[in-house]
């Protein structure tokens, strides 16, 4: 029996971009075929930005999952967004870097509660610099364990991101995998994880929001590193 093929479904915040790509493809059309055909392609690219494919999320205590597609941009030490009250100590951060192409479905990056969530607005510089970390419009969450521990999770706005949505609230239970937002069209994710907790993966990685390992508070093991082969 040939593999059944398993289409994605697609974020609901897609659908009026679709809707309006199709619109536009359709105009297009009546003025050339050539040039509706290419509106045709930025239709389909419009469709496949806004999947959200399901994930198998690993469910271990302690493990903490990456909360972006996309590769790994820094791995570095950081305070955490002022606005998140969690102070001014650098702490272990593991950015993720996420391109037109990746899907932009963000997800939380462990099991338990959200502490506060916090707006800042800013610039709009190419999410891949580390400053824009600091300067670019951000969505901020700080969420707690059911250790106690708490570690922060922050949307980042890019050059062409022009739209941060995040359906968290405050006080809310969340799980490891679960989906919280989404960032139009490329754009960066950071994760600030508990002071003495090493990150598990290497710049230039790939992740899969839900599914990539990025760091185990339960564990002891030392920050990894990584080589292009």
């Amino acid at each position: 029996m040939p593999e059944t093929i398993q289409i994605p479904r697609i974020h609901r915040a897609g659908w009026p971009f679709i809707g309006v790509f199709a619109a536009v493809t359709a105009a297009l059309f009546l003025v050339s075929e050539p040039i509706g055909l290419v509106g045709v392609v930025l239709t389909l690219w419009c469709v496949w930005f806004f999947r959200d494919p399901e994930r198998v999320t690993p469910t271990r205590p302690g493990l903490v999952v990456a909360a972006a597609d996309g590769v790994v941009q820094a791995v570095d030490r950081a305070p955490p967004p002022p606005e998140l009250g969690m102070g001014d100590a650098p702490r272990p951060r593991v950015g993720v870097f996420m391109n037109v192409f990746d899907v932009h479905v963000n997800r939380i990056p462990v099991d338990g509660t959200v502490d506060a969530l916090a707006y800042h607005p800013g610039q709009f510089l190419n999410a891949s610099f580390d400053k824009a970390s600091t300067l670019n419009e951000r969505q901020s969450l700080r969420l707690r364990t059911g250790e106690g521990q708490d570690l922060a999770v922050v949307q980042i706005a890019g050059l062409v991101a022009r739209r941060i949505l995040c359906h968290a609230t405050e006080g809310q239970a969340v799980r490891a995998g679960q989906r919280y937002g989404m960032i139009r069209f490329g754009s960066r994710v950071d994760i600030y994880l508990p002071d003495g907790v090493a990150p598990l993966v290497a710049l230039g990685q790939r992740t899969v929001a839900g599914e990539t390992v990025i760091a185990d508070i339960r564990a002891q093991e030392a920050a990894r590193e990584g080589e292009r082969r």
